[in-house]
C-alpha cells in the first residue's frame, strides 16, 4: 500500500482536503512517509474521519452492506460447489471460479472497512431455500436441482450488480474505494451474463446474457427485475433513435436498486 499515492489520488478528487485536515500540506505529506506500514489501515481511517466526518461513517455503512451481500454469494457458491451435482466439469469449474471471486470480494470489503476505522458486520445465517430460517422456501431443493440452482445464481448475480449501482454513489467522496467497488460491479456483471449463458445452454433457451425489459427467470424473484424495462437515459427517450428497438434500449442498460429495495429481495435468504 503506497499511502502518498493514495493521499495524492484522494486530493486530486477533492482539491479541500488538505484544507479540511490540516492548513499545511506537508504536514500530511510528511506523516504519511513517517508512518508504520502495520499502522496505515488505522491511520488513514482516522485521516478520512477527519477529513470527511460523516460522509466515513456513510462509506462504511455502504461497504457493510455490500459485504452483507458478498458474504451471501460466497456462502450459496461455497456450498453449491460442495453439494451440487453438475453436468458438466466446466459447469462446475465455472463455479469455483465464481465462489473464489466472492470470497475474494469479502476478504476486500473487510479490509477496506476496516481501513476506514468502520468494523465489518458479522456473517449472517443463510437459508438458501428462501424461507427465512425453515428450510423450506421455494428454492428449498437447489443444491440438488442444476436447473434451480442456476436460477438462483442468476436472481443472486443480477441483484448484485444493481445493487452495486444503486450504492456507487455514496462512495463518491473516496476515489479508491469508489473504484474498487467499481471493478466489483463489473465482475458481477460478468458473473450474471456467464450464470444466464449456462442457463440458455442447459435449456432456458429464451434466456439471453443479458436482462431484456423486466424479464425474470422465476416469478418468484420478480422484483430483482422490476424497473429494468426503462427505456429512457439522462433525460432522453432512447427507443427510435437510430432504429433502436424498446427491448435493445432496456438490454443496454442495468438500473440501479436502492437499498430498501436490496434488503427487501434478500430477506427470505437471511435466517432472522
Amino acid at each position: 500500500m503506497n499511502l502518498s499515492n493514495i493521499i495524492n489520488e484522494i486530493a486530486n478528487s477533492d482539491p479541500e482536503f488538505f484544507e479540511r485536515t490540516s492548513e499545511r500540506r506537508s504536514v500530511i505529506k510528511n506523516w504519511s512517509r513517517k508512518i508504520a506500514l502495520t499502522a496505515m489501515p488505522f491511520a488513514l481511517g482516522s485521516l478520512f474521519n477527519k477529513a470527511y466526518g460523516k460522509s466515513t461513517d456513510l462509506i462504511t455503512d455502504t461497504l457493510n452492506f455490500a459485504l452483507t451481500l458478498e458474504y451471501l454469494e460466497a456462502e450459496f457458491y461455497t456450498m453449491a460447489v460442495s453439494m451440487s451435482t453438475f453436468p458438466t466439469e466446466s459447469a462446475k469449474n465455472a463455479f469455483i471460479t465464481i465462489r473464489d471471486h466472492e470470497n475474494a470480494h469479502v476478504n476486500f470489503l473487510k479490509t477496506a472497512i476496516t481501513a476506514a476505522n468502520g468494523t465489518p458486520v458479522p456473517k449472517p445465517k443463510f437459508d438458501f431455500s428462501g424461507g427465512k430460517g425453515s428450510g423450506t422456501g421455494p428454492f428449498a431443493t437447489a443444491f440438488s436441482n442444476y436447473s434451480l440452482l442456476l436460477t438462483v445464481a442468476q436472481a443472486f448475480e443480477d441483484t448484485g450488480v444493481r445493487a452495486y449501482k444503486g450504492q456507487a454513489g455514496n462512495l463518491i467522496t473516496n476515489n479508491d474505494v469508489l473504484t474498487a467497488a467499481l471493478n466489483i460491479h463489473s465482475v458481477e456483471a460478468r458473473h450474471a451474463s456467464h450464470i444466464r449463458w449456462m442457463r440458455m445452454n442447459a435449456g432456458q433457451t429464451a434466456n439471453k446474457p443479458w436482462i431484456t425489459g423486466k424479464q425474470s427467470p422465476d416469478p418468484m424473484v420478480q422484483a430483482i427485475y422490476d424497473g429494468e424495462d426503462l427505456a429512457v437515459q439522462g433525460g432522453v427517450t432512447i427507443t427510435g433513435l437510430g432504429g433502436i428497438s424498446a427491448n435493445a434500449a432496456t438490454e443496454a442498460f442495468d438500473e440501479p436498486l436502492t437499498k430498501d429495495q436490496v434488503l427487501k429481495i434478500v430477506e427470505p435468504f437471511i435466517v432472522p
